[in-house]
């Protein structure tokens, strides 16, 4: 009567989902069936995963699914999270299992250990930097160095530690160390484009890895592994040293996108114009460029012929009978400038700062000048 009663106490135990028993496999294999089965979970988890739209659609069986399923769960189970917040915030990369920043940065938030995790953000001086790029040429693999003007700034994550109430911060992250590591230069990256959201994160991604490791598991973010693979138009992920790095015969062109040679075309005559009359340094100029993408060689010499020819004479539109210098309103001239839209039309605008004689008067709209291409340039 007793082993009876053993027997059927021991069944009536509930079945937790997990590697260490049968019964405890079979339930986590169930439970990865059903969510393999759904359209709400990432690609990456579901048995079949669509290729293509409208008529060129296929669906693919995904071989991988059940087993990506089942470790999400067991991740859900041994963190005590809901297994679709784990599905939707983990991302295989490569091969390699990556959280998203915002689940960090909320694991963090939700641990009791820590308050809020917060943001000191400040932006410094603009800077010089370089950055490096490579191709291969006759067989060698070649650096080229490129310049580039940023606007720098330092993040710091901290939160204060409830237990002992004392602040504990990340290690700080710098444009200068996004330009340096490579994170700034490569192709898509959102460096360029958000620049204050990825100090942010990266921020983030450095706390946890310091105060809670347990949190993330040994998994870097996604926004780090991002910054080192990357996805090319037909939808494989590869290495971005393959990318900067192609293997070739003889001479390669730049990987990195280069800037889009109509684009140039249209703006550089504005651009040397604002060179020629003094509006702009070519420095300036040039890093203002090489911060939307990196310029050719043959660009380059093609804006410093312009300059060159330019040089000698002063704009021709609205110069005056006798002196032949342009013949400038100041107040519709601040007017242009602040209702301008157009960075190239700008350029244009800031040119006729050097017809105003009155230096007080050509120093008030110089400022508006820049506050003005500062605005554009953010747009």
């Amino acid at each position: 009567m007793n082993a009876v009663t053993t027997q059927a106490e021991t069944s009536a135990l509930p079945v937790t989902m997990g590697f260490g028993d049968l019964a405890s496999f079979e339930f986590l294999q169930r439970s990865a069936k059903a969510f393999a089965t759904s359209t709400m979970v990432p690609a990456a988890y579901q048995a079949r995963v669509q290729k293509g739209y409208g008529e060129r659609a296929q669906w693919e069986e995904n071989p991988a699914a059940l087993s990506n399923c089942m470790i999400a769960l067991d991740m859900a189970q041994r963190m005590n999270a809901n297994p679709l917040m784990i599905m939707q915030n983990l991302y295989p990369i490569e091969g390699k299992p990556s959280w998203s920043s915002q689940f960090i940065i909320a694991a963090i938030n939700n641990c009791g250990r820590f308050s809020p995790l917060r943001f000191d953000l400040e932006w410094l001086d603009e800077m010089d930097a370089t950055y490096s790029t490579f191709e291969w040429i006759n067989n060698k693999k070649v650096e080229k160095k490129h310049p580039i003007r940023i606007k720098n700034a330092r993040c710091v994550a901290w939160a204060l530690e409830k237990a002992t109430g004392q602040r504990v911060e990340s290690a700080p992250v710098t444009m200068e160390m996004a330009v340096n590591e490579g994170w700034y230069s490569k192709n898509g990256s959102k460096w360029r484009s958000m620049p204050d959201l990825m100090l942010r994160y990266r921020s983030a991604a450095f706390f946890g890895r310091i105060y809670a490791p347990e949190l993330l598991m040994g998994l870097p973010t996604a926004e780090e592994v991002q910054d080192v693979f990357v996805q090319d138009p037909a939808g494989n992920v590869i290495h971005a040293g393959t990318q900067a790095v192609p293997k070739s015969m003889g001479e390669a062109e730049m990987v990195p996108t280069t800037f889009d040679q109509a684009r140039f075309d249209a703006g550089m005559n504005a651009w040397a114009k604002a060179i020629a009359d003094g509006v702009k340094t070519r420095d300036e100029t040039l890093g203002w460029l090489n911060a939307i993408a990196p310029l050719t060689t043959a660009q380059i010499e093609q804006l410093d012929a312009a300059v060159k020819e330019m040089a000698p004479a002063s704009l021709k539109a609205g110069e005056a009978p006798n002196d032949g210098a342009p013949v400038v309103v100041p107040a519709k001239l601040e007017a242009d400038i602040k209702a301008c839209t157009d960075i190239d039309r700008l350029y244009e605008l800031g040119s006729l700062i050097e017809a105003i004689a009155d230096d007080a008067e050509h120093d008030r709209l110089t400022a508006l000048f820049d506050a003005k291409l500062a605005e554009l340039e953010q747009a």
